[in-house]
């Protein structure tokens, strides 16, 4: 198991060192369009999905140690304020569905879960290390990013300067 998630951070690293890779969201751009499935069959188009919401997005693993709880925090968060234009994704970085299922469902997560397979999102935003959190304005504009475990009082100022 050790060795499957060395061979994945690897992967995910490693996938990023071509040239014809687009450059990853910088703060103040526009956030990349991706189209991705959600863990229940849904098709997620973004950014059109998203327009006129505060976006969240997630990039995570179950082998990642901090985003199980970081998981967990946020779902009250989006319970809290979604019917206030929030909307959190989590995607999946590259595992498939029957390896996720259990450990959302454990964990009580509503909020909608994309598979990534290939990784090609995360690549997509320049992810280099799980969890990686991208935080969008209504605009569609990136406007922070927090690499590594973070706390929920850093989590929620950075949504209230957006909501």
């Amino acid at each position: 198991m050790a060795l499957k998630r060395l061979f994945l951070v690897a992967a995910l690293l490693l996938s990023g060192c071509g040239d014809d890779t687009p450059s990853a969201p910088k703060l103040g751009e526009p956030m990349a369009p991706f189209s991705l499935r959600s863990l229940t069959g849904e098709s997620w188009q973004l950014p059109q999905a998203a327009a006129g919401k505060v976006v969240v997005i997630r990039f995570w693993a179950t082998w990642c140690a901090f985003c199980k709880d970081e998981m967990k925090a946020i779902e009250p968060i989006w319970q809290a304020r979604r019917d206030q234009g929030l909307m959190v994704l989590a995607v999946n970085a590259g595992q498939k569905a029957e390896d996720i299922t259990k450990f959302v469902d454990d964990l009580g997560i509503s909020y909608p879960v994309l598979l990534d397979p290939g990784s090609k999102t995360a690549r997509l935003y320049g992810v280099t290390g799980l969890p990686m959190t991208f935080f969008v304005d209504r605009q569609g504009v990136v406007r922070g990013r927090i690499l590594g475990e973070t706390d929920e009082a850093t989590f929620r100022r950075k949504l209230e300067e957006l909501l």
